[in-house]
């Protein structure tokens, strides 16, 4: 059994029946990405995240999201030191953390959803002018309720955009539902979760992902996605620059996860949606006709010819 399969298998013990979802948000953090996981109250999420922080052997942290939490809670504060007369750093939550846990991220102020901007693009902070690295890998997967829940913010774009993919769980089927009944009576599942990984397994895995190959045909068919979709009648925004790498890392990664070292038209077909879906806005015509960001992007990539149709 391939180390990948170990992981899911070892998380499809506590997150039962939903193997699928459990591989993509691997996938992501393979990738490098961070993940958006939105549903609604009770699925999930933050279990998926604390079994996988445990089962791939990262330094996991986790900050509940409420509308006292401050950007220095985050990043970390200077304070004045009498003794030195001069200022000194306190690290936020962030400092020594590998993958961080963000409860209901969209329940804290946009100033405070602001200040993962720079950590999660460029693994580091900077407060009063100075900078700081943060460790490797710095992952973040966050939680979310639908922004129609009460007392919530909506993201804004520019974070939303850091997130390589949004994900969503969903409710379980009848058999799912009637095991996980029958193994929570008496125990909790993620008590029994054992590492699988190292963090150095988990540091060269990210490499043998970054060193899977893709051919420029994908690299036209990625951009040729990319165009479409910024010319689409009904999306004001399309695909930005950014989306496109995270298409391509995780396209490498869906390779990587089914055994190959090259990317085909099909990875990229794979990751499509979970990569696009959030990083589009919908034109106003759009939305007045009820149609979504996913039945638009389905068209886009239903209309451009994968490397293998044009040979």
């Amino acid at each position: 059994m391939r180390i990948t399969d170990e992981v899911v298998q070892n998380v499809g013990r506590v997150i039962i029946g939903k193997e699928a979802i459990i591989r993509q948000v691997l996938m992501t953090m393979l990738a490098g990405g961070h993940i958006l996981l939105e549903d609604v109250p009770g699925t999930g999420k933050t279990t998926l995240a604390v079994a996988l922080s445990r089962t791939v052997g990262l330094a996991g942290r986790r900050i509940q999201f409420t509308p006292d939490v401050m950007p220095s809670d985050i990043v970390g504060y200077s304070i004045y030191d009498r003794e030195s007369g001069s200022f000194s750093y306190r690290p936020g939550i962030l400092a020594g953390t590998n993958l961080l846990l963000g409860d209901e991220i969209n329940r804290t102020s946009s100033k405070t959803q602001s200040a993962l901007l720079e950590a999660m693009e460029e693994g580091q902070v900077t407060v009063d002018g100075a900078t700081y690295p943060l460790s490797r890998p710095f992952i973040v997967i966050a939680t979310q309720n639908p922004v129609g829940s009460a007392g919530t913010h909506p993201l804004p774009q520019a974070q939303v955009d850091r997130f390589m993919t949004r994900l969503s769980i969903g409710y379980p089927d009848r058999e799912a539902q009637m095991t996980l009944l029958r193994d929570r009576q008496t125990a909790n599942p993620l008590d029994s979760v054992q590492p699988v990984l190292t963090l150095e397994d988990f540091l060269h895995l990210q490499t043998c992902v970054q060193n899977v190959s893709i051919r420029e045909e994908v690299l036209e068919y990625i951009t040729d996605l990319a165009v479409t979709s910024r010319e689409h009648q009904m999306l004001d925004t399309g695909i930005s620059p950014r989306g496109t790498l995270f298409l391509s890392r995780m396209a490498k990664s869906c390779a990587f996860m089914d055994g190959r070292d090259y990317v085909t038209g099909t990875d990229v077909v794979t990751v499509w949606h979970p990569v696009c879906d959030h990083r589009v806005q919908l034109s106003r015509r759009a939305r007045l006709e009820g149609i979504t960001q996913r039945d638009v992007l389905e068209q886009v990539i239903s209309s451009v010819r994968t490397p293998d149709e044009r040979l």
